[in-house]
């Protein structure tokens, strides 16, 4: 799964195009490098978002087409 796709669908970010622009604009690094919208994501994966002055860092532990917004979170484990 793009990885866009998956910021939108885990919930992290609201809209795929925010997630592109987060992308763009070097706010998303996958394992501590810069990733692109159409990196591919696996499980495992370390994602850290600079959300202003705070950063998300989370790892990928499920990749699904469809959740329920309930479900999201299992997408991902905080650390």
């Amino acid at each position: 799964m793009r990885l866009d796709k998956y910021l939108k669908v885990s919930r992290l970010i609201k809209r795929r195009t925010m997630a592109n622009e987060a992308c763009d604009s070097e706010r998303v690094t996958v394992n501590g490098r810069e990733a692109k919208a159409s990196y591919q994501v696996k499980v495992g994966d370390v994602i850290e978002i600079a959300f202003g002055n705070r950063n998300l860092k989370v790892e990928v532990t499920e990749i699904s087409e469809n959740v329920k917004k309930a479900e999201a979170a299992a997408m991902y484990r905080e650390l």
